[in-house]
């Protein structure tokens, strides 16, 4: 993927030099980010555990709060693009969130695009959500409009998890962005609030799983923009993203940990939907397109 030479956003805040922060009290508020789902099935794969049963209980914290108890926001740490390279990376991929999103939004819903910082930080840091923690993964928290990034994810997919490439860890940053879309289209907080009434576990689940699909899709809609723009993507790109979104798929994850998978209690979509969904937003780029509640 080619980034080296776009511009970097300057709407990072790094906190990564702060010192260790006890990750005590409150979980985050925000929905339950794309890292979440690969760190959290893989930990349960790698120790026998159901998935569900961590997945499960990282979304219940999720959800503990809402929008009306809204926590103390953590430092705001250095503010601009940083100068290493993954720091560099992340800028850059932001920066070409922002500039497509500023057009493709207004022009395509008649939304204002409205930027969302990426935090970065090392183990723990505080949110409007609660404690960010590294196992959480990425994450967007609706109640300061912030993206949480502990950037050892890309280390660990890359290393331990046998995924990796730019193109890959951008799709996992820009699904970040897609939550950030939905909540500007007021998307997010109908479907959360849906989710929270929700009649039973099955049909919050649901609800869960389409709005991670849409977010897929909207990462599909930022690439297939970018690369009409730029022509950021390269031979094997896209492969690759496929690859991460067949890799985190709810019946891949419980089936490696436990030989089967149960439907009713998947969360963020089989391998087949997010695939299909990512790639629904490649063809397309088009935000109508991305309609999972239609569906």
């Amino acid at each position: 993927m080619k980034w080296e030479d776009f511009r970097q956003s300057e709407n990072i805040e790094d906190r990564r030099g702060d010192g260790p922060m006890m990750a005590g009290g409150g979980g985050s508020s925000g929905h339950l980010g794309l890292g979440a789902i690969i760190v959290l099935g893989l930990i349960g794969y790698a120790l026998g555990i159901d998935p569900r049963v961590l997945i499960g209980g990282a979304e219940m914290v999720s959800h503990m709060g809402g929008r009306s108890q809204q926590q103390q926001a953590g430092p705001q740490g250095q503010r601009g693009a940083p100068k290493d390279q993954v720091g560099r990376f992340v800028a850059a991929i932001l920066a070409e969130n922002e500039d497509v999103w500023s057009d493709v939004l207004p022009a395509q819903t008649g939304v204002k695009f409205k930027p969302a910082p990426i935090v970065l930080f090392n183990g723990a840091t505080r949110s409007a959500c609660g404690v960010a923690q590294s196992a959480m993964g990425p994450f967007y928290c609706p109640l300061d409009g912030k993206i949480y990034l502990d950037t050892s994810f890309f280390r660990d997919m890359k290393t331990k998890f046998g995924g990796g490439g730019d193109f890959a860890y951008a799709y996992v940053i820009s699904h970040e962005m897609g939550h950030h879309i939905q909540d500007l289209l007021g998307i997010l907080r109908k479907a959360q609030a849906a989710e929270q009434n929700a009649s039973s576990r099955e049909r919050a689940n649901a609800i869960s799983v389409r709005i991670e699909l849409q977010a897929d899709c909207f990462a599909g809609v930022w690439a297939a923009n970018a690369n009409q723009k730029w022509q950021v993507i390269e031979p094997g790109d896209i492969e690759k993203a496929v690859a991460t979104a067949q890799a985190i798929g709810d019946d891949r994850l419980q089936k490696a940990s436990r030989g089967y998978a149960v439907p009713d209690s998947f969360t963020h979509g089989t391998s087949a939907q997010r695939v299909q969904w990512l790639e629904r937003g490649l063809h397309s780029g088009k935000v109508k397109d991305c309609n999972t509640f239609a569906q």
